[in-house]
């Protein structure tokens, strides 16, 4: 059982917007029939997050959202155009304002999680570039990139990683006791998922971009417009979901801005 001490903070970390044919391939949703060939892409937000979880062994973040700097910086791969940040000074922030309403800067942070290395999950990565954290990602994910030439591909920006210095998880890992990541390939090379086991709320799985939204999940499991293994990524749901049913646990999914308005964010409150 983990210890009573954990807590769970849901950070906003930027909000995006985009075609949700990008998260989404459904009939009658992102893809229209022959009575509807007019109708306008289904345009609408794709909220990002942050997790950190507080225990006694260390202070863990998962993820890291999108960079303030997120027009300029996207400009090398256009995604700047397929999905603008939000410019709402009264809606989400970034991750260094998430962080420091509560009072925290990445120094401390011990252990900073990526679930992949794309560029609305990794883009602030360097923050965290201090000698002191540890920067974990899946081991597959960190072989895939060394194989990009040139300054990305497809959502992955090198130079949102480049020369920092990734320790390795391997398959399924347990980070600290009552937090693991579970591998789910499919959407990357090596995207994980995160469990939490929280003594009083329960278990908490956040899909990342392995399940992009609560219509995703099925089931059948809808896929989406960027999944690098499309069997691979089925693979990973159906693992999710075994998991699921085992434990019961609260799916959080990676880009769901509605199930987003039903999350306790902080820093107006956690889990525990």
């Amino acid at each position: 059982m983990s210890d009573p001490a954990m807590k769970l903070h849901i950070l906003s970390t930027g909000v995006m917007e985009c075609d949700h044919t990008w998260l989404l391939l459904q009939a009658g949703n992102t893809i229209t029939d022959r009575h509807h060939r007019d109708k306008p892409a289904a345009w609408g937000e794709c909220p990002t997050h942050a997790v950190l979880v507080e225990t006694p062994e260390a202070r863990i973040l998962w993820d890291t959202g999108v960079p303030r700097d997120w027009e300029s910086r996207w400009a090398p791969t256009g995604f700047q155009d397929f999905f603008p940040v939000q410019e709402d000074p009264a809606g989400p922030g970034y991750l260094d304002t998430a962080l420091a309403d509560l009072e925290l800067t990445p120094e401390d942070i011990d252990i900073l999680v990526l679930s992949h290395l794309h560029f609305d999950h990794a883009a602030n990565a360097k923050m965290f570039e201090n000698g002191k954290t540890r920067i974990l990602a899946q081991a597959d994910e960190i072989e895939g990139v060394k194989t990009i030439e040139g300054e990305f591909a497809g959502a992955h920006l090198v130079s949102d990683f480049s020369g920092l210095p990734l320790e390795a998880v391997h398959g399924d890992a347990e980070i600290v006791p009552g937090v693991s990541v579970i591998s789910t390939p499919g959407h990357t090379w090596g995207t994980m998922s995160l469990r939490v086991d929280l003594p009083e709320d329960g278990t908490k799985i956040f899909t990342s971009d392995a399940v992009y939204l609560g219509a995703s999940w099925g089931p059948p499991a809808i896929g989406a417009g960027i999944v690098w293994d499309s069997v691979g990524w089925l693979e990973s749901v159906d693992k999710l979901r075994r998991i699921q049913q085992e434990t019961g646990a609260e799916m959080i999914f990676g880009h769901d801005a509605e199930q987003r308005r039903g999350l306790t964010l902080a820093p107006h409150g956690f889990y525990s």
